[in-house]
Parts: structure tokens; C-alpha cells; sequence
């Protein structure tokens, strides 16, 4: 393999990892569903 091929093969798997790790924090940092059932009943709350 070239070094040329190498440097893009690395290029190419930086990208990746980077990419991985953005979709990562999305999905960490998505709003949820609270549920909570009390005296008062049940509330299902969206937090956007």
C-alpha cells in the first residue's frame, strides 16, 4: 500500500471515530419521557 493509501485509510477512520462520537452525544443529550405516579395519578411529561 502507498503512502498516500495509508494516509487515507487513517483519514477515513478519524473521520468515523469523530462521526461516532458526535451521534453519540445526541443521542445521550435526546429529551425523554418522564413518568410519574403520585397521590394525584399518573403524568406522562415530554422533556423537550
Amino acid at each position: 500500500m502507498s503512502r498516500n493509501g495509508l494516509y487515507a485509510v487513517i483519514a477515513i477512520l478519524v473521520v468515523a471515530v469523530a462521526a461516532f462520537a458526535i451521534y453519540t452525544m445526541q443521542q445521550q443529550s435526546r429529551p425523554g419521557i418522564e413518568v410519574r405516579v403520585d397521590e394525584q395519578g399518573i403524568s406522562i411529561d415530554g422533556n423537550n
